[in-house]
């Protein structure tokens, strides 16, 4: 793999070779996703290809090299010489941290989160603000202005978000649990509390043992902040009677939502050792029939799916007709049916202003990230090239079964996509459980809650925000296990107000009520 250093040597005297064909560059938006606009869009075939690097995280130890088949690909596509930096995406955080310090930063860095360090590094002129370029490119002219503000840094866009449905949050379960116990879909709260019991209880896979319980959670704190949703707590800060936003764990649903995941901590209904339990192992329990349930992304429910047929097929026992998953968007609560929303996104690209030095450059960066938009660079980011790493089925396509071949060469690729407006690649053959999953993202769409603070940026948060996250979070933890009641829990909001909470919440009203004007 060739150094970013010199990647950037060579981008450089690509860009000053291209000075005189600066016209052509700012006018490439016009053509789209033609392919034989490629010249226009990533440099002519005269002043040879754009290099640029990017710097994006790695989910396994094996992954695309520079100039792999698949990569050749997109670059050819898009006229182009890309340099992959790869992090291991468990420290992908640290990565980015001692990146922004040095100052010595790639073409394109995937940002995961608006931390702290972002934050400031946008701040002081470190990427391009690019929301006034957006409307010249056919592709990312179409971003959702919604998602453009939840990414914005004081009103301004710093890269191009990758785009995620809003109402991805659910309840997958085991759905010939549910058909052996002869109980319906849980349709409020207290049905889906019934299901968990009797999937603890009641022998739901018939046999004969009691060796399953209801729910599964890891560490994650994930499912907490969805079922809480249930119960009528605010996404992150609600609003009190007279219009001032409060955090939602000042609220009294969030105490009574509290109490009803003792209540499942209490009679074993989930798993006893959920606040330390591997994320990475989340799914097993399901995977292997101990448990039933698990709060999360409803397209999980596929994924599962998938590793139980491979299981049973292992074992000589699948059947490839049955599925065994089931999904619910929510269930309802006091204030009715309700989902907790992403932000429309997972992150972003975001552009360097140190190695992308002019507004020309700029654009020729710009052109290639909107071609990533089209067709065809999406569907050899997602699946490759036909006859080597998908074949196309009826109903749409199949992924090859080599693991090895896919990680080497595909995996990973598509965490520098964005999928703006739409995602358009080939899609893997739709089974009634993948489609059920699409079907209840697009319903919750009209039912998540969303936060009035999303787009807010608080210098106060951006200080202390991990101390002021963990001082809940502990609490809530401990008042479900029994360390605390709930005037240990009274007690810890106090905490969390004197150790800089107050003044959090004092900042993002005053930033609240100047965004309004």
């Amino acid at each position: 793999m060739k150094s970013t250093k010199k990647s950037m040597k060579r981008w450089a005297s690509g860009v000053m070779l291209s000075a005189i064909a600066v016209t052509a560059v700012t006018g490439c938006a016009a053509n789209g996703g033609d392919k034989a606009s490629a010249g226009k869009e990533g440099g002519s075939a005269a002043q040879g290809p754009l290099e640029l690097s990017i710097m994006l995280p790695a989910f396994k130890p094996t992954f695309p090299k520079d100039g792999s088949p698949v990569v050749a690909e997109l670059e050819k596509y898009t006229n182009t010489k890309i340099h992959l930096d790869w992090v291991p995406d468990s420290s992908y955080a640290d990565k980015i941290n001692i990146t922004l310090a040095s100052g010595k930063l790639p073409t394109v860095m995937v940002i995961k989160d608006k931390t702290a360090s972002f934050i400031n590094a946008a701040r002081s002129g470190a990427f391009w603000e690019v929301g006034p370029y957006l409307k010249d490119y056919p592709n990312l002219s179409k971003a959702n202005p919604i998602v453009n503000n939840n990414i914005s840094v004081d009103g301004k866009v710093y890269g191009i978000y990758r785009a995620r449905p809003l109402g991805r949050n659910g309840i997958v379960y085991r759905k010939e649990w549910l058909d052996n116990l002869g109980m319906q879909e849980p349709k409020t709260i207290d049905d889906f509390y019934n299901m968990l019991k009797a999937f603890t209880t009641k022998d739901p896979d018939k046999n004969g043992k009691n060796d399953t319980y209801g729910m599964v959670i890891s560490k994650y704190t994930g499912p907490f902040d969805i079922m809480q949703t249930w119960f009528g707590v605010p996404n992150k800060w609600g609003t009190d009677e007279s219009g001032k936003l409060i955090p939602a764990h000042y609220t009294p649903e969030y105490m009574e939502a509290l109490k009803f995941f003792k209540k499942l901590y209490d009679e074993k209904l989930i798993n006893a050792d959920f606040a330390v339990m591997d994320s990475n192992k989340w799914t097993d329990p399901i995977v292997n029939g101990q448990a039933g349930v698990i709060v999360d992304v409803t397209d999980n429910a596929a994924r599962i799916d998938e590793k139980i047929h491979k299981a049973l097929e292992q074992a000589g026992k699948d059947d490839k007709n049955k599925y065994f998953m089931d999904i619910l968007g929510s269930v309802a609560g006091p204030k009715g049916n309700r989902a907790l929303p992403t932000s429309g996104y997972a992150g972003m690209l975001a552009i360097s202003k140190s190695t992308v030095k002019t507004e020309a450059e700029l654009r020729q960066v710009l052109a290639f990230l909107d071609k990533l938009n089209d067709e065809t660079a999406q569907n050899l980011g997602f699946n490759g090239i036909e006859g080597k790493h998908y074949k196309k089925v009826e109903g749409g396509i199949e992924p090859a079964k080599d693991t090895t071949l896919m990680d080497q060469e595909l995996s990973g690729l598509n965490q520098m996509f964005m999928g703006i407006p739409e995602n358009r690649y080939l899609e893997v053959v739709q089974t009634p459980v993948r489609i059920k999953s699409n079907e209840v993202q697009k319903a919750n769409e009209s039912i998540v809650v969303a936060n009035p603070a999303e787009p807010l940026v608080s210098n106060v948060y951006a200080q202390k925000g991990p101390q002021l996250d963990n001082i809940i979070n502990d609490a809530r933890t401990k008042f479900i296990v029994g360390q605390i009641d709930e005037a240990g829990f009274k007690a810890a909001v106090e905490l969390w107000k004197k150790s800089g909470g107050d003044d959090y919440v004092k900042e993002i009203n005053d930033l609240y009520q100047a965004s309004k004007k």
